[in-house]
């Protein structure tokens, strides 16, 4: 199985992007693993809320194949603990699932049409964190996820 990491707009913080490269790296061990930025939609301040996420929702769709998976990071979504995260992500290897699409929306959110084309939706948090940290915990807990059904010593419960 691969697993793709759509975001919006680049991360601007030199120590956060060296984070989510460590990450990314250290997570390459175990998976193919893709983070894949959409550029930031230009003139935003021209277009109405529904107007950007649907142009962002055309970008999203856009990267996405026939068989790709797609699962969105929305706070409505469900939760998981970082074990039962690891069990999700072993079913969906199990299923024989080829490709695994998460996607981190842009700031107001995901477009209709990307809703209906959604196969599930997870939340990180009850709270609400920036799009770039989000790309952080996201990949750490993929990295997390991974060392728990390889019973390495990384999470500690």
């Amino acid at each position: 199985m691969n697993i793709k990491l759509l975001a919006i707009g680049k991360t601007d913080n030199k120590e956060l992007q060296k984070l989510i490269d460590d990450y990314t790296k250290r997570l390459s061990f175990y998976i193919k693993f893709d983070l894949e930025i959409i550029p930031d939609i230009k003139n935003v301040k021209n277009l109405s809320e529904s107007q950007q996420k649907d142009r962002e929702g055309e970008l999203i769709l856009a990267k996405l194949s026939p068989t790709d998976q797609l699962i969105l990071l929305d706070e409505n979504g469900t939760t998981f603990s970082s074990v039962k995260f690891s069990d999700y992500l072993q079913k969906k290897m199990n299923s024989g699932t080829k490709t695994l699409v998460f996607v981190i929306g842009g700031p107001y959110g995901f477009s209709e049409e990307v809703y209906q084309k959604a196969q599930g939706k997870i939340s990180l948090s009850l709270m609400t964190f920036s799009h770039q940290m989000v790309r952080l915990f996201f990949i750490e807990q993929l990295y997390r996820g991974f060392t728990i059904l390889r019973n390495e010593p990384y999470h500690h419960q």
